[in-house]
């Protein structure tokens, strides 16, 4: 207390010139000051929790195109190279192949097994089991083809369409997206595939699918994703 009396003695010196110092003054003036401290300090809490104390913005990570060329034009993938500016403005080449993006169908039959699909993938050499799933045609919106993918691929049609998600499934080398629906009021029409197109239609428990994942017998990494997405979804966690 004798610390707050000094400093708010010279204090009230300061301010009121004359005044006697007393105990009672010096206390009133310790108080007084105190609570001046505290409005401050709250002050300052204030702003800086409050949208009132601006944040420094986001760092800029874009990376800007000085020039493009294309190296390789295949019936499904274009392969560019380009020149790019970085942030710190270094130029790197960056090489990435365009695709048109897909679709990813999750059919759910009325017992509430799901319609996968079992099919040989040329660049790995072997059988991959999968949901139903293929390219977007040009000019095709996502809904349309998947509802065609669907048909040409298990011969089934849906009463009921529901977007899910869109992911980007390999953003290091490519601008390909993959757009999810779940399906469901299934009825049987008769598949057809297209030529040159060759797989086994088989249905799964959800539960049995999952399993699969876990002991690497699903191994796609889009219908991976799609089996996780109908687990949440079903549970009505999503």
């Amino acid at each position: 207390m004798r610390l707050y009396c000094l400093f708010a003695g010279s204090i009230g010196g300061c301010i009121i010139p004359g005044l006697r110092c007393n105990d009672s003054i010096l206390d009133e003036l310790a108080f007084l000051f105190l609570l001046s401290v505290m409005w401050i300090a709250y002050t300052i809490h204030f702003l800086e929790s409050s949208t009132f104390m601006s944040k420094p913005p986001p760092l800029d990570l874009t990376e800007t195109l000085v020039s493009s060329r294309k190296v390789f034009d295949g019936n499904l993938l274009h392969v560019y190279q380009d020149q790019a500016r970085l942030p710190d403005g270094k130029v790197r080449v960056r090489e990435y192949i365009t695709h048109p993006g897909a679709v990813v169908i999750i059919p759910l039959l009325d017992n509430g097994e799901l319609v996968l699909e079992r099919q040989h993938r040329y660049p790995l050499h072997q059988d991959f089991f999968e949901l139903p799933a293929g390219k977007i045609d040009p000019g095709e919106d996502p809904p349309s083809c998947a509802q065609r993918e669907l048909l040409e691929e298990t011969g089934y049609t849906a009463e009921s369409w529901r977007y899910l998600t869109t992911l980007h499934p390999c953003i290091g080398y490519s601008d390909e997206k993959l757009i999810y629906y779940l399906a469901q009021g299934l009825s049987f029409q008769g598949e057809n595939l297209d030529e040159g197109e060759h797989l086994e239609v088989f249905t799964l428990s959800l539960p049995t699918a999952l399993e699969w994942v876990k002991s690497g017998k699903i191994t796609d990494n889009k219908s991976v994703s799609g089996l996780f997405w109908a687990e949440k979804v079903l549970r009505g966690e999503w």
